[in-house]
């Protein structure tokens, strides 16, 4: 059980992006504490009540207490769809914490998303005018497609977390709470630095660690493959090496091979951007067997 006081200091954290370079800022709302309904530690009270929660057996770091609240300690990365901010959420007084990353959409003036069109096929609302709103890109719109993108992820991490818990052959952050655009998860690294995990891009392996990696890359490919989805954007960008595991990160995109015309597209695209990576390192990979399984694991042969 993680319990033990970060000792990261405040506005200071690391993280790597999923872009070469990245822009580190402060705490995103300094003036919160001239408010007197605060709390006297931290910035604000947890967030936790009224919010969608994550899936169940709950990991037992996660704080559900009404009681505890949450430090704003900096940005972490700024991304193509959404920030993400360090929080610690903690019982003033003890050593019970979670560290968490709060990753916030962008509203409907600043959002960047991109090349949303090919993922939103497939995806459908139950009332047609806000299906024309999403088609139509207007500002109603855009609000209805970053939620769909947040709600999405926190979907998508659901399902995946759970099939990780039960095969082991996958590994994802655990998505702790959805409130509206912002969805909350576990911290993917050192707690008590801030330090977090490195992404794939980065790391320096033998031929045997190459190997292990690719194992588990193809692990989670085909477990992806057989919930008949597809990451949709997966690179060595946006997946982590901790203590030996893969973890797949940033899945607003994640598409459904069935309902998607272009779903097969998808899949393959996602093994070439991994293998390619792998092959570079001296690693022999079978990119084109691969993809043939995967596509035969999410039914489409």
């Amino acid at each position: 059980m993680r319990e033990h006081e970060t000792t990261m200091r405040r506005g200071r954290p690391k993280f790597d992006d999923d872009e070469p370079t990245f822009v580190k800022r402060g705490r995103l709302e300094p003036a919160l504490q001239e408010d007197p309904d605060l709390p006297e530690e931290g910035d604000r009270w947890s967030t936790w009540d009224g919010a969608l929660h994550g899936p169940d057996p709950r990991p037992d770091w996660v704080r559900t207490e009404y009681g505890a609240v949450d430090t704003e300690l900096g940005m972490l990365k700024t991304g193509k769809e959404a920030d993400v901010f360090l929080v610690r959420r903690a019982i003033p007084g003890t050593g019970q914490i979670s560290m968490l990353a709060a990753k916030r959409y962008r509203d409907g003036d600043h959002r960047m998303f991109h090349r949303d069109a090919g993922y939103l096929e497939g995806r459908r609302v139950r009332r047609s005018r806000e299906m024309r709103a999403m088609t139509n890109r207007t500002a109603f719109g855009k609000e209805m497609i970053s939620g769909q993108w947040a709600a999405a992820e926190f979907g998508a991490l659901s399902r995946l977390w759970q099939v990780g818990q039960e095969s082991g052959l996958i590994c994802v952050p655990y998505p702790v709470q959805l409130i509206g655009t912002e969805l909350m998860l576990e911290f993917i690294g050192d707690w008590e630095t801030g330090e977090a995990a490195p992404r794939l891009a980065q790391v320096r392996a033998d031929a045997d660690g190459l190997a292990d990696l690719w194992r588990q890359m193809t692990d989670a490919l085909s477990v992806l493959a057989r919930a008949q989805v597809a990451h949709g954007d997966l690179s060595p960008y946006n997946t982590l090496v901790h203590d030996g595991r893969l973890v797949l990160i940033d899945l607003p995109q994640i598409v459904d091979v069935i309902a998607n015309p272009r779903g097969g597209e998808f899949i393959a695209r996602d093994v070439r951007n991994v293998a390619g990576w792998f092959r570079q390192r001296g690693l022999a990979v079978d990119e084109e067997a691969l993809v043939e399984r995967l596509h035969y694991e999410a039914g489409l042969l």
